[in-house]
Order: C-alpha cells, then sequence, then structure tokens
C-alpha cells in the first residue's frame, strides 16, 4: 500500500487488460490511481489465455454495449498501437459458409454487422475464397479487412508504463477481502502479505473471473447488482509448421462462443481454437481427448489439415454472464447511479471483445467517475 496515504482517490481492481486501460485513461486525466492485482503480475488469466484478435464489431447486437465497444475500440486499438509501437498486424479474416446451406446464416451476420455499425465487410463468393485462400473450403464468406492480431503483452506493458508514466501504483499479491461505503467513498481490506484498509472515492472493479466475488464482499451493495457468471473453458492447439492461410479463418459462429477457429500470430505461427464448453471452475489444465472433435471441425472447412500437427497449446477460460442455453449476453458496467453504492463501479461478463474493446470501455468509465459527484 503507499506508504504516505491509506487513502488514494482510485483504485481500479484488477491487472488484466481491462484494469489496465481503466487506470490509464484516469491516471492520464489526473486522478490518483492504485492498481491492485492479486496475482504475481499483470494479465495472468483471461488477457494471456485468447485469440489475440483484434474485432470488427461483427457479431454482437447493435446498440449493445459490446457492439459500440468493439467497433470504437477497434479504432482506438490500431490508433495506440501505431502511437507506443505495439506488435500487430491488420490482416484481415474471413467468415466462412462451408456448404451452400449456411450461406443463409453468414447473410443474416451480415446484416447484424452492418446494423451494428461494422464497416468494410466484403461478401466473397466460392471462387473469390478459393482465390484469396485455395486451402479453404467455403461455398462464401464475409471479408473484414479491419480485423487483425496484436501482441496482447506488449499492449499490456504499454498501458501499465503509460499509468505509471501518470503517477499511478500497481501492487501486485494484493486481494481484496472485503468492502463497505463510507463518508468518502469505498473502504476495502486488502491482503497484501498483511491486511490493510484502503479508502477511495472510486473503485473500479475490473477483476475478470474475480469481480462477482469482490462485489458480492462490498458489504451494502445489493445482492440484485451481482449478477450470475459463469465460467466457458476453450482449448488451443497450436500447428507445427507453417499454416497455407494468409489471413485469419472463423466459421459461423456457434451458440457459446466463435467457432473453432485458426489465427495467425505475429511470429508466423497457427493456431487453432477455442472449442467452447461451460466448466465449474477455472481450470487451465489441458484435456487432450478434445483432439478429436477438434480435427473434424477443423476438417469442415480445411480438408487438408495434417493432424498429426496439431499439438497442446494452452487453455483459456472466459467469465459469461449466457448461462446454458441462454441467449447472448451483452457486458454489464453497474454504476452507482444503479445500484446506490457512490463510488463504486463493477464490470461483470467482460469476455470477448474485451481485449478489442479495452480503451473504448476505459473511456466509458472516465465518463461515468466524471459524472459521479463527489462522495464527501
Amino acid at each position: 500500500m503507499p506508504a504516505h496515504s491509506e487513502t488514494v482517490d482510485t483504485i481500479v481492481i484488477g491487472a488484466g487488460v481491462i484494469g489496465l486501460a481503466v487506470a490509464r485513461h484516469l491516471a492520464r486525466a489526473g486522478h490518483e490511481v492504485v492498481v491492485l492485482e492479486a496475482n504475481a503480475a499483470i494479465g495472468m488469466e483471461t488477457s494471456s489465455r485468447n485469440s489475440g484478435v483484434i474485432h470488427a464489431g461483427i457479431y454482437y447486437p447493435p446498440h449493445s454495449i459490446k457492439a459500440h465497444c468493439c467497433i470504437r475500440g477497434n479504432q482506438l486499438l490500431y490508433e495506440y498501437c501505431a502511437r507506443r509501437h505495439i506488435a500487430h498486424a491488420r490482416c484481415g479474416k474471413l467468415i466462412i459458409a462451408s456448404t451452400p446451406q449456411q450461406q443463409t446464416a453468414l447473410a443474416a451476420l451480415q446484416r447484424n454487422a452492418i446494423s451494428a455499425g461494422a464497416i468494410g465487410l466484403e461478401w466473397l463468393d466460392q471462387a473469390t475464397v478459393a482465390a484469396m485462400e485455395p486451402e479453404v473450403t467455403a461455398s462464401a464468406a464475409l471479408f473484414s479487412p479491419s480485423t487483425g492480431i496484436i501482441d496482447v503483452h506488449e499492449l499490456m506493458l504499454a498501458l501499465l508504463a503509460d499509468t505509471e508514466s501518470a503517477g499511478g501504483t500497481l501492487i501486485t499479491r494484493s486481494k481484496v477481502l472485503s468492502g463497505r461505503s463510507s463518508a468518502g467513498g469505498i473502504k476495502l481490506k486488502v491482503d497484501s502479505g498483511g491486511e490493510t484498509t484502503l479508502a477511495a472515492n472510486h473503485v473500479i472493479n475490473a477483476a475478470g473471473h474475480g469481480a462477482t466475488a469482490i462485489a458480492s464482499k462490498i458489504r451494502d451493495l445489493p445482492d440484485r447488482f451481482v449478477p450470475p457468471v459463469y465460467a466457458v473453458r476453450g482449448h488451443y492447439y497450436e500447428h507445427t509448421g507453417k499454416l497455407p492461410f494468409s489471413r485469419l479463418i472463423y466459421p459461423l459462429p456457434g451458440t457459446t462462443g466463435l467457432g473453432i477457429h485458426a489465427t495467425i500470430d505475429l511470429a508466423g505461427q497457427g493456431r487453432f481454437g477455442p472449442d467452447a464448453a461451460y466448466c465449474d471452475q477455472v481450470d487451465y489444465r489441458f484435456d487432450e481427448s478434445r483432439k478429436a472433435a477438434f480435427t473434424e471441425a477443423i476438417h469442415s472447412w480445411y480438408p487438408g489439415l495434417d493432424e498429426s500437427r496439431l499439438q497442446p497449446g494452452y487453455v483459456g477460460v472466459r467469465p459469461t454472464l449466457q448461462g446454458p442455453g441462454e441467449a447472448a449476453s451483452d457486458f454489464i458496467i453497474s454504476t452507482p447511479a444503479e445500484h446506490g453504492v457512490g463510488g463504486l463501479i463493477n464490470l461483470f461478463g467482460i469476455e470477448s471483445p474485451g481485449l478489442t474493446a479495452c480503451l473504448a470501455i476505459a473511456e466509458q468509465i472516465a465518463a461515468i467517475v466524471q459524472r459521479e459527484p463527489p462522495s464527501h
């Protein structure tokens, strides 16, 4: 904890890409910011276990927070990467209809994307797809030129550096034990190798998987403002040797994810994933029994896959508000105007496209903080 005081202006809980983006924005706006991270380093969970893709806002319902923040975030992220020299590539992607029967769903996806404000999408016929990506079997595809890839670790380091250069502080191995509202805002009990009470005018709970557990420990927050959050586990298989694609290749999205897709990282290495299955807890162990299902799914659009080249990669687990069998969920940004606890902003269900949306979410949080009247 800061030695000079037990009171700070703003606490951000969680040093994943969302928490760091929020901290950066607020620190640069003149707030005294402390970032509390339970792990030993930044971005050790959801932020470092994803596809590393800059999305274009294709999948999300018009007028949703996801659609707005993804489309706005896409622009902000490319600008930030160029300005801060963060490794990235605007490689584009194809979303494919493997069979003529899937073209109806692909056309519906295109209409949704246009309604949501996504730009630059092109409908490609079978011959055009074959010319662009000869190894892909598709009857049609949507081409998204503004989709790209990014070095997520470089992004997080840049966000942290900006935060610290603006006077912000990161404290790792700091677990929030409880909290309550007070005349000065929010008081948190924190275990950083010893229990400390830290008070702040503003607390932004960006703890990812831990956000609901932390919110439930804020004594004055009504239970109805702490939604159930589910864990969805996804495996990634690395592909040894170069993939024969120049772009990212995605099938049509499934009910709980975007489908097992092919991505290429900035070093030219390829991977496939993730699959998606609900799980009871965050578990990063790799289940190699998934390989047969992976291979079958990939063969439907990449028949030339040599499955011996698939090697276990890593597992990601995302926090989603969408329960099994439920309709797709939006992000929740829960503010004092809604729940009545002055100074507290909770972020729930920040899954994909959270990476793309991080700078746009930070903009929204900063606007809420600016509107929030002083609590003392």
